[in-house]
């Protein structure tokens, strides 16, 4: 697999399902703001719900942050509405919902199990420019969570806005980050 890292997305076009409407959804919406695409199975599964609605708890978060979340998977974007007007945990869900139906977003982010024409569990953080800056791919069984995805959002942008500084494992907003140079060498 090629990384996807420092790449610019490719362009497509979606629909969505987003607040109770269907709404047209392209690369060009993704740019100019930080966003996260998350790549998910199926609706109506096991593992999917639980992380969009964790996705969807912790929303707010990164809205704080201005970052819009696109969840994406193989089903159209009325499977999503019936999945949203069925589930109580996808009723919580207030960011777009992309139907991808001929999985040509899943198979431009790389993500795509063509045996079973579904997407992966993978997760790209894309800064304002249109380019990734984070991936993290997961076997089936295994959920992400949100809160280290924020963890991760917010550091892309630490780094994204203090050019020469990077952060260490772990790192947390307000914690010290690293200046790498020739000094640091051996000494971490």
């Amino acid at each position: 697999m090629s990384t996807y890292i420092n790449t610019e997305i490719k362009p497509f076009n979606a629909t969505a399902y987003h607040n109770g409407k269907f709404i047209d959804v392209s690369d060009a919406d993704l740019k100019g703001k930080w966003s996260v695409v998350f790549f998910y199975p199926a609706d109506f599964t096991f593992v999917c719900p639980t992380e969009l609605g964790d996705l969807a708890d912790n929303y707010a978060e990164f809205q704080k942050l201005g970052v819009e979340i696109y969840s994406v998977s193989t089903d159209t974007h009325f499977t999503h509405k019936a999945w949203h007007d069925t589930s109580d945990t996808i009723k919580k869900i207030q960011y777009p919902m992309i139907g991808d139906p001929t999985g040509a977003i899943t198979r431009n982010f790389g993500v795509m199990i063509e045996e079973a024409g579904l997407a992966d569990r993978g997760t790209f953080v894309i800064d304002p420019q249109g380019v990734i800056q984070i991936v993290e791919i997961n076997a089936g069984g295994i959920g992400r969570d949100a809160l280290e995805l924020l963890r991760k959002v917010k550091a892309a942008q630490y780094v994204a806005s203090h050019p020469g500084e990077v952060c260490p494992a772990k790192w947390k907003e307000g914690e010290a980050t690293l200046a790498p140079s020739l000094d640091l060498v051996g000494k971490i």
